[in-house]
């Protein structure tokens, strides 16, 4: 099944298939990475020589990209390359005694392409069947360890204020436990970059057992996780070497999260506005009946 959305991006399909890609597709996407401008004049034979292969792995790459043939890859790469932005278009690492207005620009400017190139790869009809399931589901667990636990944390927050009942599982004992009691009509969303976090594919199979439904939420669209999923939302963001990476895969999950919440209030948005009201009244101090400071 193709994964090819509206707004494909080749390169970024290319980060996403990376850790699942064969050592002779390996080759091919190194070559086509160092040599960009140069792909769209190329034939399938071309390709094969220059990269050191063969017709047939060209092919097989393209195919395994989610693209019909070599004449779609080849679309995709011209209609990215004439898309590029040439000014702000790559990610930029921590670098040693960076000053601070360097670091401001660079933090912010890695933020906003991540989500940016996340938008570019997010399939839009997956979206939609993940909020009709989240709306429906009677129970939503969502599991993640480390950075995408606080992801997990950060969505219990959100769905727990319009009336849904949702739990955040941060550790791998913990997960387990509660993925063991789900039943059908619950939903597990099960967030990871790698997709491969030993913790997260425990939990996931012991979800599959209980008939939860399943929603990935990860970077690798053919990682075990993605693999074994009902549902995949998968984002973008760079292999960089500092913290860089981590924080813009961060900030793609929490934005998945926010357009998740956001279709599942606007769903059922009479009932929700009253719940939002009714729980800022709370925390804002409206009940003076709430006094912690007696006693």
């Amino acid at each position: 099944m193709s994964f090819i959305t509206l707004d494909d991006n080749v390169f970024l399909r290319l980060r996403g298939v990376r850790n699942s890609l064969t050592p002779v597709e390996r080759t091919i996407e190194e070559y086509v990475l160092a040599n960009k401008n140069e792909i769209p004049h190329l034939s399938v034979k071309g390709l094969a020589q220059k990269s050191h292969t063969s017709d047939a792995s060209v092919l097989r790459f393209c195919k395994t990209l989610g693209y019909r043939g070599y004449r779609d890859f080849i679309v995709a790469v011209s209609a990215a390359l004439g898309s590029a932005d040439k000014t702000e278009s790559e990610y930029t690492d921590i670098q040693p005694g960076d000053d601070l207005q360097t670091i401001i620009t660079n933090v912010s400017r890695n933020n906003r392409k991540s989500i940016e190139d996340t938008m570019s790869v997010i399939d839009r009809d997956a979206i939609g069947r993940a909020v009709e399931l989240l709306r429906k589901a009677s129970r939503i667990d969502f599991y993640g360890i480390g950075a995408s636990g606080l992801v997990c944390m950060d969505a219990q927050q959100k769905f727990t204020r319009i009336g849904k009942t949702c739990f955040a599982y941060t550790d791998g004992h913990s997960q387990l436990t509660a993925a063991s009691i789900l039943k059908s009509g619950d939903v597990a969303v099960l967030i990871s970059n790698s997709g491969d976090t030993l913790d997260i594919l425990n939990t996931l199979e012991v979800a599959k057992e209980s008939k939860a439904t399943i929603i990935a939420i990860t970077r690798y669209v053919k990682s075990e996780l993605a693999n074994e999923a009902d549902l995949v939302l998968n984002f973008s963001t760079p292999e960089i070497t500092i913290r860089s990476g981590a924080m813009g895969s961060r900030i793609a999950m929490l934005n998945i999260v926010d357009i998740l919440f956001t279709g599942v209030a606007s769903a059922n948005y009479k009932n929700v506005k009253a719940l939002l009201t009714k729980t800022h009244n709370v925390l804002a101090g409206k009940h003076k009946h709430l006094n912690w400071d007696k006693g």
